[in-house]
C-alpha cells in the first residue's frame, strides 16, 4: 500500500500545477477575474507538497539513524495536518476566521504530535545501534527544530486573520511568518535531509562531518534573528541572523560539493537540482541589504512582492525535484537496494530559467506582466515532468485506479 502522504503529494502537485497555470494566465492578462490566489499557489507547494515529504520522511529517516525498526504509520497526524490544510483552505477562500482558526489549530496539533513521535526515538546504545555510519540524531535535531520554527509560522499565519500581530506588537506580521517557515522549517529540514541522505546518495561522507553541529547551531540561531528582526522591526537581529544563515548555507553546500569534485555526479540533473536551488535561497539574501537600507532606484517594494515566489518555486520546489521521485521510488520498491535521484535537464532549465524571468519582471516593468506570466509557465512545465516521472514509478494497480 503507497503510504497516503505520497498520495497527498501527488493530488497537491495536481493542484499547484494548476495553480502555476492560473497564475501565468492572469499575468498574461488572458484571466485577469481568479486574481488573488497567490497565497493557494504557493502553500500548495509548501504546505502541500512539501510539509506532506517532511511528515512522511523524517519519521523513518530518524528511525534509521537510531537503530530502530520502520515506525508506524501515524494516521493521527496525517489525518489532522491534510484536515488542516483543507480547512485553511475553506476558511482563507471564504475569510471564515472562525474556519481558519480550527485550520491553523488542527495543523499545529499535528506538528506538535510530529515532534513527539521524533524526540521518542532516541539513539539506541552503541552496541545495538545499526546506523550505517554509527552517528545518530544528526537528522533528528534539524527536524525538530525546523517544526518547532514551523509551529510559531503556524501560529503567526493563523493570527494574521485573527488580529494576533498587533496583540504581540509584530512590527511586519507577514514577514515573520515566511522567515519562520522559510529560514526556519525549510532551511533546517532540507539540511537535515541533506545530512541524512548523502551518504546514501553519494556514497561519499560531507567533506567535514565535525561541522554538522556548528551548522545546526548557525541556521537555527539565524532563523531566530531573522524572526526577530522584522518582529521588533530592529536590524540587532536581522543583520546577525543573516549573517549567521547565510555562514551557515554556504558552508553546507561547501560540506556537499567538495567531496563531488571531479565526479560526474555532480553534474548530473538530481545534484544540480539540489545545489542550483540554493541560488534561489541566497539570491533574494544578497538583495536584502538595498531593501533595508532604501538604496534609491532599487524597487524594494517590487523585491518584497515577487521574491518569495522565486524563493518557493526556485529553491524549495526545485530541490523537491530531486528528493519527491528518490522517495517515491525508495516507497514503491523497498526491496531496492540503491535509488537515484530524481529531476531532468528539462525541468531544471525551465525552473531556473523561470526564476531569472520573475526577477527581471521585477526590474523592466513595460513588459512586466510577459515576463511574470512566462515564468509561471515555465515553472507549471516543469511541475509536470516531475509529476511524470512520479507517474511513472507507480504500482500499475494505482495507475488503473486514476484511468
Amino acid at each position: 500500500m503507497l503510504n497516503p502522504y505520497f498520495i497527498s503529494i501527488l493530488i497537491y502537485l495536481a493542484v499547484a500545477i494548476l495553480a502555476a497555470i492560473d497564475s501565468s494566465l492572469v499575468s498574461l492578462q488572458l484571466l485577469p477575474f481568479v486574481n488573488g490566489l497567490r497565497w493557494i499557489r504557493v502553500h500548495m507547494i509548501t504546505l502541500g507538497v512539501l510539509t506532506q515529504l517532511i511528515f512522511a520522511i523524517s519519521p523513518m529517516l530518524v528511525a534509521r539513524r537510531n537503530g530502530h525498526e520502520q515506525p508506524f504509520f501515524r494516521w493521527d497526524i496525517w489525518a489532522l495536518l491534510n484536515a488542516g490544510i483543507l480547512a485553511l483552505v475553506y476558511g482563507i477562500s471564504l475569510i471564515n476566521t472562525p474556519v481558519i482558526l480550527l485550520g491553523g489549530t488542527l495543523i499545529f496539533l499535528a506538528t506538535g504530535l510530529l515532534m513527539a513521535h521524533l524526540n521518542a526515538m532516541k539513539s539506541k546504545s552503541e552496541s545495538e545501534m545499526t546506523s550505517d555510519d554509527g552517528h545518530p540524531n544528526l537528522g533528528r535535531k534539524f527536524y525538530i527544530s525546523g517544526l518547532a520554527f514551523f509551529g510559531l509560522g503556524i501560529i503567526i499565519g493563523t493570527g494574521l486573520w485573527l488580529g494576533w500581530p498587533a496583540m504581540l506588537q509584530m512590527k511586519v506580521p507577514i514577514e515573520v511568518h515566511i522567515h519562520a517557515n522559510n529560514w526556519g522549517l525549510m532551511s533546517l529540514v532540507f539540511a537535515g535531509f541533506l545530512v541524512d541522505l548523502y551518504p546514501h546518495i553519494t556514497g561519499r561522507n560531507f567533506s567535514n562531518p565535525k561541522s554538522i553541529n556548528t551548522i545546526f547551531w548557525l541556521m537555527t540561531l539565524g532563523a531566530l534573528g531573522l524572526v526577530l528582526g522584522p518582529w521588533t522591526g530592529e536590524k540587532f537581529f536581522t543583520v546577525p541572523g543573516l549573517l549567521m544563515h547565510v555562514t551557515a548555507t554556504i558552508w553546507l553546500l561547501s560540506n556537499v560539493i567538495k567531496p563531488l569534485r571531479g565526479d560526474k555526479l555532480l553534474r548530473s540533473p538530481g545534484i544540480m537540482h539540489l545545489t542550483a536551488s540554493y541560488f534561489w535561497l541566497l539570491a533574494p539574501i544578497t538583495a536584502a541589504p538595498l531593501v533595508l537600507l532604501d538604496v534609491p532606484g532599487v524597487a524594494g517594494a517590487g523585491i518584497e512582492a515577487n521574491a518569495p515566489q522565486a524563493l518557493i518555486y526556485g529553491w524549495v520546489l526545485q530541490f523537491g525535484f530531486a528528493l519527491l521521485p528518490y522517495f517515491f521510488s525508495r516507497a514503491v520498491n523497498p526491496n531496492k537496494k540503491t535509488h537515484s535521484l530524481g529531476g531532468s535537464w528539462a525541468a531544471f532549465w525551465m525552473v531556473n530559467l523561470g526564476g531569472v524571468l520573475l526577477w527581471l519582471s521585477i526590474f523592466i516593468e513595460p513588459i512586466s506582466g510577459l515576463l511574470h506570466g512566462s515564468a509561471y509557465l515555465l515553472w507549471a512545465a516543469s511541475i509536470a515532468v516531475i509529476a511524470r516521472q512520479i507517474w511513472g514509478m507507480l504500482p500499475r494497480e494505482v495507475v488503473r485506479l486514476v484511468d
